[in-house]
């Protein structure tokens, strides 16, 4: 079992569609949020600082095409081969018109090597007309849909000023996955008021969802939220890991996801002048590397426990 491949990593599900290497390029396209304007809240989700998202060359002002060369320079002079991915990824990247997001879309794929798109939002930033789009766009290029799911529990949601519930979510998804769109979820471990079990049964409902892609990473308390501000208050409602904590807890909802589901990542990096903790002092592929020797020691594989969690 020792070489066993213990989860199905986004590597390969990439190796599986491009014939050579691959990078995300991350764009600033100058996105705000409903629950930020408004239109359904003010003041964002609690623990929410686009901050920690941005690389140093993602700015608003300058255009997507720009971000995308820029990003493209600081890899190509490593792998001159590269081929990359433009991810909308800072605030909710669907939330704009039509025509405004087409124009912004076209003009990351107009880039040279630019091979497809990664889309972040809202599940409820999806109207029916964005979808017939990009339906019409998935059958021309890569395109991957990435919901912020965050939890299942529309307890933790409420807590959190998610500003939607679960059956938004699960809607959202169904409705991406049905127009043969592929479409990735995010979840955060350790929210206040989740503990395993709440996180095991989070897992069962996860895996439910026709999504091809998903992320987990740890809670991670940042400067200027209002998580921040909870937690200097009432520091006894957080649970926070340590590493070898958090790398257990994460196996163990591994082991409890559908087999086929495309793992990307496990944990999450925030820049170390925002973070308040936890701080592990890890980078992602030390933390990643740490996560598959834990397996091997477990002798464990993503799916171990998915049919007993369906009983």
């Amino acid at each position: 079992m020792e070489q066993q491949v213990r989860y199905n990593e986004f590597s390969a599900f990439l190796a599986r569609r491009f014939p050579g290497k691959v990078q995300k390029l991350s764009v600033n396209a100058g996105f705000t949020c409903p629950n930020r304007d408004g239109r359904v809240g003010y003041g964002g989700c609690t623990y929410c600082n686009n901050q920690t998202f941005n690389p140093a060359y993602c700015r608003t002002e300058k255009s997507v095409a720009c971000q995308v060369e820029e990003g493209k320079a600081f890899f190509a002079r490593k792998y001159p081969a590269m081929k990359y991915l433009a991810y909308f990824q800072a605030y909710t990247s669907t939330y704009g018109d039509l025509d405004g997001l087409r124009q912004m879309y076209e003009e990351a794929l107009s880039v040279d090597d630019v091979v497809g798109l990664v889309i972040g939002t809202r599940p409820d930033c999806m109207p029916d007309a964005l979808l017939d789009y990009l339906e019409g766009l998935s059958r021309q290029t890569f395109l991957l849909v990435e919901y912020g799911i965050e939890s299942t529990s529309d307890t933790t949601l409420r807590r959190i000023n998610r500003g939607h519930d679960f059956a938004c979510t699960r809607a959202t998804v169904e409705r991406t996955a049905a127009r043969g769109i592929l479409t990735g979820g995010h979840v955060i471990l350790g929210l206040p008021g989740e503990g395993r079990d709440e996180l095991m049964e989070q897992a069962a409902h996860v895996s439910a969802l026709p999504l091809t892609t998903l992320k987990l990473h740890q809670l991670q308390l940042i400067r200027g939220t209002r998580m921040a501000e909870e937690f200097a208050r009432r520091p006894e409602d957080f649970r926070l890991y340590t590493a070898d904590e958090y790398i257990d807890l994460a196996i163990d909802y591994v082991e409890r996801l559908r087999p086929d589901l495309v793992l990307e990542r496990f944990v999450s990096q925030s820049p170390k002048e925002l973070l308040i903790a936890p701080d592990w002092g890890l980078k992602n592929h030390e933390f990643t590397a740490r996560v598959r020797r834990r397996m091997a020691e477990r002798d464990t594989w993503q799916g171990k426990e998915y049919l007993q969690s369906l009983e």
